[in-house]
């Protein structure tokens, strides 16, 4: 093997498919970055079986071969090169890279021991990458973190022709995102949970022109830009949140969501660990109070229009920040109906593309 490339191509590519890099690798090929070089592109693989992640960049191959280098060892040195062409030979166990006046030769692991990555599924659909990232993003924060309840760690996908739903929770809370996308067929129905993990990550470096998204035979398939990745997906299980989220509330609160959020942040830092922020709307305000323990007490008025009741509610003050950050327009909507009943973070308008339903905590 024997090719040359723009060193910060490179270094990019590498550090995108090093993310897959299983922490605690089955087996030691699975460290590895596998290169293809062939005709004028450089393949770059990673497979740890559940996650595999692809990118193709263009390089200058003068003998076409593959190699499996170790990958978080490549990322660092890639990273660190000067800005020069960075040229690689493989030379009997060695890959030997070059640029500039550095040169590294690195062990290689053995390519036939790499198992066959899965292809990209038939395309389902397409949607833009910036709001498909900005959807996970919302969405994202409602997933649970505990491996015990597999179903909890992902994001649900409901597909019903151009339409598509992202939601996750974690039994706290539930957000839930609307967007439109390009169905490849109209009348599509599908239903699958992806592991909300590596939803993160594709909506991190997917971000650029359109996302092509498939499914077959338990694999999910994101392709962008030259990149692609596939994920094993989760058991379909999933809790029936739309219905949740269609609930009836008889109080509407709405917060200019900037000084809304920085009310809070100022208060919570005297509220003591696990303890509530408070939330006493009024015609016209809404006051946001915390502390009276051992550290001491804050408080601070913020406009509100409110339509209902008074209410006093509580909560957690880092999942109502959560719900907070995934509000895309410039005032939020605040739905309750008790003060011991989950409340409703919406987009401020009649049919908002964003939900997050989250519950409250019992007033001392």
């Amino acid at each position: 093997m024997k090719f040359q490339v723009n060193r910060d191509v490179l270094a990019d590519a590498v550090a995108w498919s090093a993310r897959t890099l299983p922490g605690r690798p089955a087996m030691p090929v699975l460290s590895g970055i596998l290169l293809e070089a062939l005709d004028d592109s450089l393949t770059l693989s990673v497979f740890d079986y559940d996650v595999s992640a692809r990118a193709v960049i263009d390089a200058e191959v003068a003998e076409p071969s593959k190699v499996l280098i170790p990958g978080r060892v490549l990322a660092e040195i890639t990273r660190s090169l000067p800005g020069e062409p960075v040229q690689i030979v493989t030379s009997g166990a060695e890959a030997v890279l070059t640029c500039g006046g550095a040169e590294f030769g690195l062990l290689t692991l053995p390519v036939e021991d790499f198992p066959t990555l899965p292809a990209m599924p038939p395309r389902a659909g397409a949607v833009g990458g910036g709001v498909f990232a900005a959807a996970v993003a919302q969405v994202a924060v409602a997933a649970s973190r505990d491996l015990t309840l597999p179903m909890l760690t992902g994001i649900r996908m409901d597909i019903d022709g151009a339409n598509v739903c992202l939601a996750a929770t974690d039994r706290y809370r539930i957000a839930a995102r609307d967007f439109l996308w390009h169905s490849e067929e109209p009348d599509q129905r599908a239903a699958v949970m992806v592991p909300a993990r590596v939803m993160v990550e594709v909506g991190r470096s997917l971000r650029a022109g359109e996302v092509s998204i498939g499914f077959d035979a338990g694999v999910a398939g994101f392709e962008c830009a030259g990149r692609t990745t596939t994920v094993r997906l989760l058991d379909e299980q999933f809790i029936d949140y739309r219905a949740r989220l269609a609930e009836t509330w008889a109080i509407r609160a709405d917060v200019t969501v900037a000084p809304f959020v920085e009310a809070i942040k100022r208060v919570a830092l005297v509220a003591e660990r696990h303890t509530a922020i408070r939330l006493s709307f009024t015609q016209g305000q809404v006051l946001v109070q915390a502390g009276g323990g051992e550290i001491g007490r804050g408080a601070e008025a913020v406009a509100a229009d409110l339509e209902g009741d008074d209410i006093q509610i509580a909560f957690q003050p880092h999942y109502l920040l959560d719900g907070l950050a995934g509000v895309e327009t410039e005032k939020a909507s605040i739905h309750m109906a008790s003060p011991t009943r989950p409340s409703l973070i919406t987009d401020e308008g009649d049919d908002p593309a964003f939900r997050y339903l989250v519950m409250s905590l019992r007033l001392a």
